[in-house]
């Protein structure tokens, strides 16, 4: 097989590898629906979400690397499976995602691999511009789930005002208008019953 071929047919490889993004099931129900959310349709939710809110970045954004890395960064999952983010943030859990990155980029031509792997790096360490942006709309369809959808996550795993505040204040980072207008409806939802705080439970 000549040389084209053969990069061709490892990029076919790995588009069929990654397919099994579509069996990941995360913890949040898309709004109006009763099943839950596959990885692979956050990937499309989340990069469509970049797309519309990036003119309100706190800084100027490349849209296009920032798109690249919101299609890379779960990608680790189909190894090391999804986990609420209230528990995944953990250096094995990061390590098992690293490790399954690695392994899915291996299967492209190395020229290829190498540039997505240090998006993907870049992505997890958060420090430019590109990168802050892309971890802070990360956070909203998962919010949006359960601002919208009964708080269903949140209350089933327990989760409290101040678990939300702390795990998304990275939106603030990348957008802060989007972060205000969303702790204004973090504040709804706890009035609402939807969001319990960690003070009522110490009352209770």
């Amino acid at each position: 097989m000549s040389q084209p071929l053969h990069a061709i047919q490892q990029v076919l490889d790995f588009i069929v590898e990654i397919e099994k993004l579509k069996d990941v099931h995360r913890k949040t129900r898309p709004v109006g629906l009763e099943r839950f959310e596959n990885s692979a349709e956050h990937s499309w939710h989340v990069c469509l979400s970049a797309l519309m809110l990036h003119p309100y970045a706190d800084k100027p954004v490349n849209i296009d690397r920032v798109i690249k890395m919101l299609l890379i960064h779960d990608l680790g999952e189909i190894d090391a499976g999804d986990t609420i983010i209230y528990a995944s943030e953990t250096p094995e859990n990061k390590q098992a995602e690293e490790q399954g990155v690695k392994r899915l980029l291996a299967l492209l031509p190395s020229s290829v691999a190498e540039g997505y792997l240090a998006l993907w790096q870049e992505f997890e360490a958060g420090d430019s511009d590109d990168a802050r942006f892309a971890r802070a709309i990360d956070r909203v369809p998962p919010l949006l789930h359960n601002l919208n959808g009964d708080g269903h996550s949140w209350r089933k795993h327990d989760v409290s005002k101040e678990m939300v505040l702390r795990v998304n204040s990275r939106i603030g980072e990348g957008v802060p208008a989007l972060w205000q207008l969303l702790q204004r409806q973090l504040d709804q939802a706890e009035q609402d019953g939807l969001l319990r705080s960690e003070q009522s439970r110490s009352h209770e």
